[in-house]
């Protein structure tokens, strides 16, 4: 092989093609120079790996595959699994301790520990929606110019998946603790896969973090005994906002029916907040009722839809999906706090709708028409932030406030966006901004059209169009379950340029 050379195997997360993982490793290996004990080293460590796992990565019940990439470095072989199986903690695995006695003896942590023997690295990362890698490197002993090794052991998590719960149980909710932020990630996995638009939940570290800086709020649902049931979170997605995203809601199937859910979120509503929330807002996905009837139940009512926000290719892991179509998402807000009444300038041929909107969270404000048109020829610069996803395939353009060159640089933007082939681009416009008044009609005459209201946002009380490039919109396979929100998708439909096409 050439240095840095890569060989990738995929195989199944079944035991029955273990010597193909096996013979596949111990051939790259002979090539870049290992023989004798070295290689026979090599494969005991990958035989403990590789068989970790086939047998702990993956519900009993998923049929799935993982990579094996070799690839030749300086001195030496690296070893890389690559797959998108439950998350763990790395920090959080028990150490193999060798026994003085047979009575003392136990196998927890004895793969890890082989590993750790026959290696000269070994280490285990998240990725976040990339699912996770197992790294191991053996270097060629004698060779000049070798890296000294670098011991490095952690183990990988044994799961279990427990029977359905159908007695009663007790439980407690309350603030999650550091140590249960990998129940945390592994809870999101299981019931939603790696679905979750944001990653953070899928990055333990990063919920400590998150927690500890007050931008998260973690609450947890645990049995009395300490098992871990399920969670929901409060996010705040800027420093400067003052409303937080409800979020991260999920509960282990095995306690479903115990009431985790309801009382997660009753819980998240009465909890001290770290620094100011003037409200609570919610996406819902629109490719089934069920979030949508959760957010309603607690009268978090619709404000929004977003149109293709998200690629079909996610999945949700118990519920029928749509490959077809991107994912739409309806968006809902509450108060926390008794609303100020605002003096806002909406574009006059939306004016009823917005109108109607706020009236359904529960606001009344002066939507009025400025004197002088909006626009001060006076203001060139506009106050513009953007924000792209790119595993969304989505990007996001807010406007603080208009200045005589705001059609000229949304315009610009749009343009980048849709050449970069981002499949949805949603503009969000301060109607505190008398200029949004007059500046609506140019923006849809790019092309960008009806999406909602937003309250309290970082660009104040905000507006919302979208834009869809080049996606093939079957509004039938939206669903929509309030009277509002079904009354809104009409809406939507009737504004959006490309209906009609």
């Amino acid at each position: 092989m050439h240095d840095r050379d890569q060989l990738k195997l995929t195989v199944p997360n079944d035991l029955a093609y273990y010597p193909i993982a096996r013979s596949f490793v111990r051939e790259v290996a002979k090539m870049i120079g290992f023989d004798g004990s070295e290689l026979n080293q090599i494969e005991v460590g990958v035989e403990e790996a590789v068989t970790n796992v086939m047998k702990h990565a993956y519900d009993a019940e998923e049929n799935s595959t993982f990579d094996i990439i070799c690839e030749q470095i300086p001195a030496g072989i690296k070893i890389v699994l690559k797959e998108k199986g439950i998350p763990f903690d790395p920090e959080n695995i028990p150490s193999y301790k060798p026994a003085d006695t047979l009575d003392d003896i136990s196998t927890s942590g004895i793969g890890v520990y082989l590993m750790k023997a026959v290696l000269d690295e070994c280490s285990f990362h998240n990725l976040g929606t990339e699912g996770k890698e197992t790294r191991l490197i053996k270097y060629l002993k004698d060779k000049p110019g070798q890296a000294p090794p670098v011991r490095h052991s952690r183990a990988s998590a044994e799961t279990s998946e427990p029977e359905v719960i159908k007695e009663k149980l007790d439980f407690d909710i309350r603030l999650m603790d550091e140590h249960e932020a990998i129940e945390v990630s592994r809870c999101a996995y299981k019931s939603h896969g790696y679905s979750f638009f944001d990653d953070h939940i899928y990055y333990p570290e990063r919920l400590v973090e998150l927690n500890k800086t007050g931008e998260m709020i973690s609450a947890v649902a645990v049995t009395r005994e300490g098992k871990f049931m399920g969670h929901a979170a409060l996010l705040y997605q800027s420093p400067e906002d003052k409303i937080a995203e409800l979020t991260f809601v999920f509960v282990n199937v095995e306690y479903r029916g115990q009431g985790a859910f309801n009382r997660l979120i009753e819980f998240l509503f009465s909890v001290p907040k770290p620094r100011e929330m003037a409200g609570i807002y919610a996406y819902a996905v629109a490719n089934h009722i069920f979030t949508q009837k959760a957010t309603a139940r607690y009268s978090i009512n619709d404000c929004g839809i977003l149109l293709a926000t998200s690629p079909a290719s996610w999945k949700f892991k118990g519920i029928a999906g749509d490959p077809s179509q991107r994912i739409s998402v309806v968006l809902s807000f509450k108060y926390l706090e008794t609303p100020k009444r605002l003096v806002l300038y909406p574009p006059e041929h939306h004016k009823e709708m917005i109108a109607k909107l706020y009236r359904n969270i529960g606001a009344e404000h002066d939507l009025v028409a400025p004197q002088s048109g909006g626009l001060d020829p006076a203001q060139e610069q506009s106050e513009i932030e953007t924000s792209v996803n790119k595993n969304e395939g989505c990007a996001e353009i807010f406007v603080r406030r208009c200045g005589s060159n705001a059609a000229r640089e949304i315009r610009k933007l749009l343009r980048d966006y849709c050449l970069q082939q981002y499949a949805s681009i949603n503009l969000f416009l301060n109607m505190g901004d008398p200029a949004i008044h007059a500046l609506t009609r140019e923006f849809e005459e790019l092309g960008f059209f009806f999406a909602g209201i937003l309250p309290c946002a970082r660009t104040g009380d905000t507006f919302m169009l979208q834009y869809l490039n080049n996606v093939d919109m079957d509004y039938t396979k939206v669903t929509a379950y309030s009277g509002m929100a079904k009354e809104m998708l009409v809406y939507i439909h009737d504004h959006d340029p490309n209906a009609s096409i």
